[in-house]
């Protein structure tokens, strides 16, 4: 008999701790051990909640070492929970790698959906929403960025992409040298105090992110 408990992959609140789902509450309280990008971050939310659950850290740094622990519970009979620091989990996150493996081990793997800073960027956007492609981080590196840039010259579908505050204007003399000076939409801070959503041209993106300390994580979409 197959006595493997089940993966949940559980979306969190991107700011504003009162967007998560009830069912989200209930099964993070449900769980025997919830596995978080920074635990640090998610005991804000938990406590929030009132929410007493055991925590282990799952992050970039101790993928392999976890990855196998949280496996060998859930082979036996534990209920784990997957977060991440915000949104969905597995989205440009390193949560994929637990989901990727519980799968190949036979165990049940559930969504519980929420919320995910691609697609509340890309709702406000204006743009269009009937097809388009998530390009999740750019790479670091300038040479590695302005390849995958080149290669989505041709693309007519709209582009979102998550970028960090100290790479956002390299990333965007790069979207423009190779682009062009398009329309887009860069969103900050989604749903939290300071929220900032502009819209405009990548010239004057570069100009008004230029004048001002950036602060959080950004989402273009483009």
């Amino acid at each position: 008999m197959n006595m493997a408990g089940k993966l949940f992959v559980v979306a969190t609140p991107i700011g504003n701790l009162k967007d998560i789902t009830f069912r989200a509450i209930e099964t993070l309280k449900a769980s025997d051990l919830i596995a978080a990008e920074d635990t640090r971050q998610t005991k804000i939310l938990l406590d929030n909640y009132g929410i007493n659950v055991p925590c282990t850290s799952y992050h970039k740094f101790n993928l392999a070492q976890k990855t196998k622990s949280i496996i060998s519970q859930l082979t036996q009979g534990k209920t784990v929970s997957l977060v991440s620091d915000a949104g969905t989990p597995g989205i440009s996150d390193p949560g994929e790698e637990l989901i990727k493996q519980a799968i190949d081990s036979g165990i049940e793997v559930v969504p519980i959906p929420g919320a995910s800073a691609a697609l509340t960027a890309l709702s406000v956007s204006g743009f269009s929403t009937k097809r388009f492609v998530f390009e999740g981080f750019l790479p670091h590196e300038g040479k590695s960025r302005r390849r995958v840039l080149r290669k989505l010259v041709e693309e007519d579908r709209t582009m979102v992409f998550y970028e960090s505050p100290h790479r956002l204007i390299k990333s965007l003399n790069d979207m423009l040298s190779i682009l062009g000076d398009r329309k887009l939409c860069i969103a900050r801070e989604l749903t939290k105090k300071f929220e900032e959503t502009f819209r405009g041209t990548t010239k004057e993106a570069i100009l008004h992110f230029s004048s001002k300390e950036i602060l959080g994580e950004l989402t273009i979409v483009l």
